[in-house]
Order: structure tokens, then C-alpha cells, then sequence
């Protein structure tokens, strides 16, 4: 099966192939960076790495830009509040956030090989907005420079609603020297107390979308084939970007493909900053294994919404737990050759299904706990390789097992497993269920298998 992947300005799913051959390209909206991020703002970078590893595999090779917002309003207050540059704000958080990222395997074939941060982009910005004024697609008032929706024919194709419509849900500041309510904002003038860059319409600063439609131009050319990022994102941001991208390059189109990930759900409700209803990623990659977290990310397709909770988390562990065990019971093969099973190139190839992938990793497992003989080793390979197309099942089975635990600790849990198997073989059946309640009290299983007695962390 070759790659499918579901067009949300088509509302079709499509067969993929890129524009270049060998090397498609893709740019996936990354973070504003005043404050940590939630997990929500983690299932697009988890999800769209998969595919960027995939595209790797298939084609040879992937231009995969990421940016970084580091102008911001919210920014500007943050550092206000503080006193501070915005560079002090923005520094810290975006140095946070791919620690975060690389936390949940947000690395390697699944990260993004360019990062683009918009405050180095001003002069093809301003480059960008000076182009949209000559076609008349722009226009400067009262110290604003605004994009002229009534010029682009084709706006709201992408989120395909109507200009009523449109304009109700991006609430947009119907101000004076608009001409028309749904113009949006390019470049808006700053204050002394405002950071601000100098340009033909004076100190100002760039709006939101104008910074993603220059930074895509600027590294992966005029028309790209895969732009992602949250459906909240749709409207009105990508569809912005549409209208001024394609104005601004003669009518060429901006993207082939449009990706949108479904939001992550707390308490029934969105996860968002503003309900305050938020797990930041950088408390939950120290609250929990991260290899857990990014399995719950991707146990939803994408497209979905996901409900997060702790019990999800917990799942994660479990399964996670069974599919480590199994492969410390596959330990004795030694090192093998590591092959992605076609089954998850299968489900991947089906707009990214991911559960169907996962489903088939359990099954290879459930598979090797009752193989013998050689299919033992070809078992061992398959789950190795499944789980590296999705960033899963890396660790040494050891390492999962003794997760936040130092290793004085873990000799004494071994120790008192042994005193445990000594006394069950002297028939001291008292002492033996004693150290067994031990043990669980402190969260610690025992597990009979065909190589003995183990222990895993609950």
C-alpha cells in the first residue's frame, strides 16, 4: 500500500506523493513560547514526527520545518510583568520545550531538521507584506498594514465556512481603518515600552499568521506539500495563510496537503490555557514514564479528539509494562536484526493509523510469548521494528523496569526476591508470602515465568 493521508482542504483522503521527488517537505506549526506547554500542544509535534519518519523511510529524505513564535502579545506582557526582554521569556521556554519534546522521543528521524524563530525573520516578513501592497492585496492605515480578504477569491476555502460565519468565530476587532471587518493584521505598530523592528510603515511588529507564510517561504519554497497542525488552527490562522501565501506568490498554491490533529480533551472539556483545565508536559515527563505519555498520544487517530486522564496514562504503563517484559524474555537471542513489519507500514500508510499499528504490536508480542525456536528471533525483530516507526520500545527492558528507582534500590528489591525464592524451596511458606507483602506494599509485582521469578515496578 502506498501513502494515504486525509486532505482537509479536499476533505478527501489522497493519495500522497510530494512535489519534488525524494524530498518532500512539511511544515507543522510549532509553540508561542511564554510558558510551558500542555500536552495537548504535544499530540501534533508526537503524531506529525511519525509521519515525518515515515517520509524519511519512503523518500530518502524530508525538508520538515517546526517554528518557534518569539513574538507574541502574550510574550510582550510576560516580560513586561517581569521586567525583563522578551529574549529572557523566550529563551527559557523554548530551551524548555524541546527538552520536553525530546522527553516524549520528539527526536532523532521524529523531529524537525529546521526551527525557524519568527523574530529572525522580519526582513522576509516585511519582503512578503511589501509584495501583498504592490498586487493590492494589502494596505497600510493608521500605522497597521492589513490583508484585504475581498481580494483573494478563494478565502475560506480552507476552512470552508462564510464570511458571517467567519467573521463571529475569529472575533475579529472590527477597528476604523479597516475597509473590511474580516481584514486581518500583518504589521501593527509598537510603543516605546513594545519590542519593535523598523519598516516601511514605521516600529512595529508582525501579526501571527504573517510569520508562518514567511518562514515557509523562506526554507521550503512556495508551494509545500504538507502543512500541519491542530484543527483549533484552521481558522482563522491557516486560513489566513492560505490567502496571503497565494497572493503573495502570484496565485501558486500554499500547501498540497492541510493536516489538522484533533484536540485533546481534560474534565470533558478542551484542554486549553485560557479554562485553565491544562497537564503541562513538563510536569507530567516527571510525574510519569515519557515513553507512556507519547503511547497515549498516539492510542487515538489522529484525527480524533483524545480524552486525557490519568487512567489513560495508567493503560499506557500496562501495555507498556507487557510489551518490556516481553522482550526480557526475548533477551536470551541476543542482539537481532531490527525490520519494520509491513503490517505497520500497513497502518501507517492508512493516514496514519496509529491504533491499528499499536494493535498489531500487541498481537506481535502476544505471538513471541508463545513462539519457540526460530520464530522467537524473527518475533523479536518484528517488535523491535514495529515499535521503532513509532518511537516506541526503545529502552533496554531493564532500564523500563527500573524507572525511578537508583540501583542500591533495585539490588535490595533483588535481594529480597532471592531470600524469597530460598525459603519457598526450605518449604518456609510463612516467610515467603511475608516478603511477597513486602514487596507489593512498596508497589512491587512478582511475576512467575519460565526463566524464574520477576519483579517490575507497578
Amino acid at each position: 500500500m502506498s501513502l494515504s493521508l486525509y486532505n482537509t482542504l479536499t476533505r478527501r483522503t489522497e493519495l500522497f506523493t510530494p512535489l519534488v521527488a525524494g524530498c518532500p517537505t512539511m511544515y507543522v506549526c510549532g509553540p508561542t513560547v511564554y510558558n510551558y506547554v500542555h500536552i495537548g500542544n504535544a499530540r501534533g509535534p508526537v503524531v506529525f514526527g511519525v509521519l515525518a519518519a515515515l517520509l524519511r523511510r519512503r523518500h530518502g529524505g524530508l525538508r520538515y520545518a517546526r517554528n518557534i513564535t518569539d513574538v507574541d502579545d502574550k510574550i510582550n506582557a510576560a516580560a513586561k510583568e517581569l521586567g525583563a526582554p522578551i529574549s529572557a521569556i523566550t529563551d527559557r521556554y523554548a530551551a524548555a520545550y524541546r527538552e520536553d519534546m525530546a522527553a516524549l522521543g520528539v527526536a532523532g528521524e521524529f523531529a524537525p531538521d529546521i526551527e525557524p524563530a519568527a523574530t529572525e525573520h522580519m526582513p522576509q516578513m516585511i519582503a512578503m507584506i511589501e509584495r501583498l501592497i504592490a498586487d493590492g492585496h494589502a494596505y497600510a492605515a493608521d500605522g497597521h498594514v492589513l490583508f484585504a480578504v475581498g481580494s483573494f477569491e478563494g478565502y475560506g476555502k480552507l476552512s470552508r465556512r462564510d464570511t458571517d460565519e467567519m467573521l463571529a468565530g475569529a472575533r475579529v476587532d472590527v477597528a476604523p481603518y479597516k475597509r473590511d471587518p474580516g481584514d486581518f493584521v500583518l504589521w501593527k505598530p509598537s510603543t516605546d515600552d513594545l519590542p519593535g523592528w523598523e519598516s516601511p510603515w514605521g516600529r512595529g511588529r508582525p501579526g501571527w499568521h504573517i510569520e508562518c507564510s514567511a518562514m515557509a517561504e523562506a526554507h521550503l519554497g512556495e508551494t509545500i506539500d504538507i502543512h500541519a497542525g491542530g484543527v483549533d488552527l484552521a481558522f482563522p490562522h491557516h486560513e489566513n495563510e492560505v490567502a496571503q501565501s497565494e497572493c503573495a506568490h502570484g496565485g501558486k498554491p500554499f500547501a498540497r496537503w492541510w493536516m489538522h490533529n484533533g484536540m485533546l480533551n481534560f474534565g470533558g472539556a478542551k484542554m486549553s490555557k485560557s479554562l485553565g483545565n491544562i497537564e503541562k508536559v513538563h510536569d507530567l515527563v516527571r510525574a510519569h514514564p515519557p515513553e507512556a505519555l507519547r503511547h497515549a498520544l498516539l492510542s487515538a487517530h489522529y484525527r480524533q479528539p483524545l480524552e486525557w486522564s490519568d487512567a489513560l496514562v495508567d493503560q499506557s504503563v500496562r501495555t507498556l509494562d507487557r510489551l518490556y517484559g516481553t522482550l526480557r524474555d526475548l533477551a536470551d537471542l541476543g542482539d537481532v536484526d531490527v525490520e519494520i513489519p509491513q503490517s505497520i507500514e500497513d497502518a501507517l500508510d492508512d493516514d496514519l493509523n496509529t491504533p491499528i499499528a499499536l494493535a498489531e504490536i500487541a498481537r506481535i508480542a502476544a505471538d513471541a510469548r508463545k513462539a519457540s525456536g526460530d520464530d522467537r528471533a524473527r518475533l523479536k525483530s518484528e517488535l523491535l521494528g514495529a515499535g521503532l516507526a513509532l518511537g516506541l520500545l526503545q529502552q533496554d527492558p531493564a532500564a523500563w523496569f527500573a524507572r525511578g528507582a537508583s540501583g542500591d534500590d533495585d539490588a535490595r528489591i533483588q535481594s529480597l526476591v532471592n531470600e524469597r525464592n530460598a525459603a519457598k524451596q526450605s518449604r518456609d511458606f510463612a516467610r515467603a508470602d511475608t516478603i511477597r507483602k513486602q514487596l507489593a506494599d512498596e508497589g512491587i509485582l512478582l511475576e512467575d515465568t519460565p526463566q524464574g521469578v520477576r519483579w517490575k515496578r507497578a
